[in-house]
């Protein structure tokens, strides 16, 4: 973007011959007396450098080198362009001046006041690019910051969808689908490494009644109290699931059908305690109890992790046709135990 008014020069130059012959062919180039100009380093601090488009500098100066102007200069503005002007053709101080922040080093030699006019415009040209690429590069990392927070909440997005299609809405817990993808999975190393699983179905007695007579609001109440006593009895290892209706299921990896019939005790007795006060009293009347089935990989070698399922299933329907309110475990000859006789 080419510029309409003339820019706004520094000129810092103490030979006065020199310094004149650059104002007038500036001038003349502008048309228009645009220029400061200042014979020292110490003279540059009461500059507004906001109010400066671009600096000329001689590189030897009565208090101080051009070097050390610039250095001064780009410490209070970083961005500003400076031409070091110098009748030295020293590489090693063209080489610094240009390392340090210069834009250009031009020498004293031959018709250089004639092409000064066009240094500047190369030079103000180059900061114009530079402060386009700046405002480019800005616009750019906005815009990557941007993408990033959109990805992070759609990975939120993402997660809390997977989360609640794996979760069933009433309970918290997992819902079938979840539980059956999380039972493969435990079956699969459990069969790979020689280790027991075990697996609880837990099914409410008299839950029907209940509904009936209470209600299904506080039908809902007594499942969500049933899940709270699950995952109060149960490590954080294990897999809690709503399988349907009033039945859950639970997945005990390298536990042995002893250490089971101990959580599911653990279970009994939490659910007990709910009943005994506040809404659980009215739920208490309708005589609603928990019956369970217990199958475990050690004791009839299931193929299948749906086997042993059907197997805890087996149990759990031995239970309540027992009499309810009792524990049974598959491939165990004994009679299911009544939760009340069971020792903690």
């Amino acid at each position: 973007m080419k510029q309409t008014t003339p820019p706004r020069l520094l000129l810092v130059e103490d030979d006065a011959d020199t310094a004149s012959l650059m104002i007038e062919i500036l001038t003349d180039h502008y048309g228009t007396n645009s220029i400061q100009h200042i014979t020292h380093v110490g003279a540059a601090s009461a500059v507004d450098l906001t109010q400066v488009d671009l600096v000329l500098s001689d590189m030897n100066l009565p208090d101080g080198t051009g070097l050390e102007l610039l250095g001064k200069l780009l410490a209070r503005r970083a961005d500003l362009p400076v031409v070091l002007v110098t009748g030295e053709g020293i590489l090693e101080n063209a080489i610094t001046a240009l390392r340090n922040g210069a834009y250009d080093y031009v020498l004293k030699a031959g018709d250089y006041l004639m092409a000064i006019p066009e240094i500047v415009e190369k030079n103000l040209s180059l900061w114009r690019v530079k402060q386009e690429n700046h405002q480019l590069n800005t616009k750019l990392q906005q815009t990557l910051e941007e993408v990033r927070i959109k990805n992070r909440q759609l990975e939120e997005a993402v997660r809390q969808l997977q989360t609640m299609a794996a979760t069933d809405p009433l309970t918290g817990l997992a819902n079938r689908r979840a539980f059956n993808q999380s039972l493969a999975r435990y079956f699969a190393d459990a069969s790979r490494q020689g280790h027991d699983l075990t697996v609880i179905m837990v099914d409410m007695d008299n839950f029907k009644k209940l509904n009936d007579t209470l209600g299904h609001q506080r039908g809902d109440e007594i499942l969500q109290a049933v899940a709270q006593c699950l995952e109060a009895s149960c490590r954080k290892s294990d897999v809690i699931g709503r399988f349907g209706g009033d039945e859950f299921v639970v997945v005990l990896p390298q536990t042995d059908p002893l250490v089971a019939r101990q959580v599911g005790q653990r279970v009994f007795d939490s659910f007990d305690r709910h009943l005994s006060h506040g809404a659980g009293r009215d739920a208490a009347a309708c005589d609603v109890s928990l019956s369970m089935g217990i199958a475990s990989l050690s004791l009839t070698q299931p193929q299948t992790p749906d086997q042993l399922l059907a197997q805890a299933d087996h149990a759990l329907y031995r239970a309540k046709n027992s009499g309810k309110s009792r524990m049974s475990v598959y491939g165990v000859q004994e009679k299911p135990i009544p939760a009340e006789t069971l020792v903690h």
